[in-house]
């Protein structure tokens, strides 16, 4: 009996870099730093941080002016971004590089007079902050447009569409994003690269290892928090071919799914900290004598390095 463990997984290196971000600044400033939404979506995270100070809010007006404020990694808007400044906080800007890069690309659209149809979710803090980029100015026909399925994609009507352009959430998988597209592509033919779409190497890596982990075992436990948007694509991706669950830890393992269960798949998302990946292997290997067995994979050499002026702030402390 085996526990294959897909690769990669856990951590990218978006949420490496925020994490890094956050005890850098904890290292020069103590506590308490605050950040907008959380940093990343992980329970066990987002208590650990908790407990060291930092404080996770949604209101930047409740926050003491001249104080420090971290930016997720899923990015902010405009609008946010000004509140902040308003009330003379430090900020420090923790969204994902591949996030800003779509931000940078609604920001040249909107600049270029171009419209925008960005694919995700409404209720995804990184949507949010991506619709946020574009400033929509009310005398012309230029907007952007959030389409979250092919039923949106039907019924969208575009005034100007002329000059348009689509992005799409990075934690998405190309299964929802292409049929999407497609629909878009044939309303609105003069659409510039369709096809060349915005979902991050780490996601479509994850993504690409459990499909080949579904291979070779009969259950599948993602671990992963259930507002995470790559891990809940994780499970999606399998769920009609195979029996997969997202586990939020290993106290959410039922040990009757497994009684008699030979080989077990076990991935995590971008979110997820190695720690609950080594919990949930000794939960299953105390129920039953499980070997580990890892499953060939990318290895990701990608890393971001944390913003110059933080760097600066640390020499500076040394």
């Amino acid at each position: 009996m085996k526990i294959f463990l897909a690769n990669p997984r856990g951590f990218c290196a978006g949420v490496r870099r925020a994490l890094s971000i956050v005890h850098t600044a904890l290292e020069i400033w103590g506590k308490p730093i605050y950040i907008n939404h959380e940093i990343v979506h992980n329970d066990y995270v987002i208590n650990k941080l908790k407990s060291k100070g930092i404080i996770f809010t949604k209101n930047i007006n409740c926050i003491p002016k001249g104080s420090k404020l971290i930016l997720s990694a899923h990015g902010a808007s405009k609008k946010i971004e000004k509140k902040a400044q308003n009330r003379n906080l430090f900020l420090i800007d923790a969204t994902c590089p591949l996030v800003k890069k779509v931000h940078n690309k609604v920001i040249h659209a909107y600049k270029n007079k171009f419209s925008v149809i960005l694919i995700g979710n409404s209720e995804h803090p990184e949507v949010q902050g991506t619709l946020g980029q574009y400033e929509t100015n009310f005398e012309s026909n230029n907007s952007i447009y959030l389409v979250e399925s092919k039923k949106d994609a039907k019924k969208l009507v575009i005034k100007q569409s002329n000059k348009l352009i689509i992005v799409t959430q990075t934690t998405l998988s190309p299964e929802k994003t292409y049929p999407i597209v497609k629909i878009l592509c044939k309303k609105y033919p003069k659409i510039i690269n369709p096809y060349k779409h915005d979902i991050c190497y780490a996601t479509i890596n994850r993504q690409t290892a459990i499909k080949n982990l579904s291979k070779k075992v009969d259950i599948i436990f993602v671990i992963g928090s259930n507002i995470s948007s790559n891990s809940n694509q994780l499970v999606k991706l399998i769920e009609n071919q195979k029996n997969v669950f997202l586990i939020n830890s290993e106290n959410d393992i039922n040990k009757h799914l497994i009684l008699n269960t030979k080989n077990i798949g076990i991935t995590a998302g971008a979110s997820t900290p190695d720690i609950l990946i080594t919990r949930v292997i000794q939960k299953l290997q105390n129920i039953n004598e499980y070997v580990v067995e890892e499953v060939d994979g990318v290895q990701e050499k990608i890393t971001f390095n944390i913003p110059k002026s933080l760097q600066k702030e640390k020499i500076h402390i040394q």
